[in-house]
């Protein structure tokens, strides 16, 4: 049986027991896929246990979430969704060891422990990256001028810039890169990710509290370019970053983060795909590549990100699709 808790609610684990804090955790098809994946994993004895934090809660929620699980000795982990950035903020003082990604990113999304001591991981820039690369063609941004449009700046925009600007890319980078948030803080937290990977990519910033003020940024994007919803919104929220009247580039591919909710960004990219030759991504291979990443953390396993054991899981994942 799946389990859901709030942060002041917590009960000490009577098994082994691995933990998924967001926002509405009971949705999640995880609920479904976990105990599967556990079973072809050699793993029944876990139990997986949602966490449920609204959406920017207060620190001492998040701190109480951290403490518990580094105090309680059948709590072995978590995967951390929507709160990467918050969590990391409130809590980073109780970590024993934070990786180099969390550190540059100012981010958490998977919380592991080894011999007592809880370590903080940023999993996001290699989840994110391969879920691109099993639809983005390699030599995609050096073929052409090409930009790159995400709407949204919390961890998972970072984790993707990051991924996409890095020098050792060469050319296959792209020409541009446009982000928008309804504030500027979190603009900034990526700005500072990105200046100190030393990309040379240029990056602009957008803050954009409404849908339209998204439309007017999308105007300016080339054809091909990849626009990539980020912002949560279709999933931890409904809507979308962008009005109905808003057009998409000729050619692009259109990524939406999300693959459960009520998914309008995607309807609005699905509405334009035969008229401007749209390719068009739901999240749920970065759903696979994500948590096969932190699962493989927490339980220090192997999960290889392609092949036939990587093909297998995937599949039992994707029978639990309705």
């Amino acid at each position: 049986m799946s389990r859901t808790f709030q942060y002041n609610n917590l009960e000490s684990a009577t098994r082994p027991t691995f933990y998924f804090i967001g926002v509405t955790t009971g949705s999640s098809s995880i609920r479904s896929v976990f105990p599967r994946w556990a079973t072809a994993l050699g793993m029944d004895d876990v139990e997986l246990v949602g966490i449920d934090l609204s959406l920017h809660a207060p620190a001492e929620h998040y701190r109480a979430v951290v403490e518990f699980i580094k105090g309680d000795s059948l709590s072995l982990g978590a995967l951390v969704t929507t709160h990467k950035l918050d969590l990391y903020r409130a809590a980073r003082d109780l970590f024993d060891e934070i990786d180099h990604l969390a550190l540059l990113m100012d981010e958490v999304s998977c919380l592991s422990k080894r011999d007592g001591r809880l370590r903080a991981h940023a999993k996001d820039p290699i989840s994110s990256g391969h879920a691109l690369d099993a639809f983005l063609p390699a030599g995609y941004f050096s073929s052409e001028p090409t930009d790159l449009v995400i709407f949204g700046a919390g961890g998972s925009a970072i984790a993707i810039d990051w991924y996409l600007s890095r020098p050792e890319r060469g050319t296959d980078r792209p020409k541009q890169v446009m982000v928008t948030n309804r504030s500027a803080s979190r603009l900034e937290t990526l700005r500072a990710v990105h200046d100190a990977t030393g990309t040379g990519i240029s990056l602009g910033t957008h803050v954009a509290p409404s849908r339209e003020d998204n439309d007017r940024v999308l105007t300016t994007a080339r054809p091909r370019s990849v626009v990539i919803n980020a912002t949560g919104l279709g999933k931890d929220a409904p809507g979308s970053p962008l009005s109905d009247l808003a057009v998409f580039p000729e050619s692009a591919v259109v990524w939406d983060l999300n693959y459960r909710g009520d998914l309008l960004f995607l309807d609005q990219a699905n509405a334009q795909a035969d008229e401007r030759s749209l390719r068009v991504e739901d999240g749920w291979i970065y759903f696979i590549h994500g948590w096969t990443q932190v699962i493989a953390e927490v339980f220090d396993i192997t999960i290889p990100t392609s092949g036939a054991r990587f093909d297998e899981l995937a599949a039992i994942a994707a029978a639990t699709r309705s």
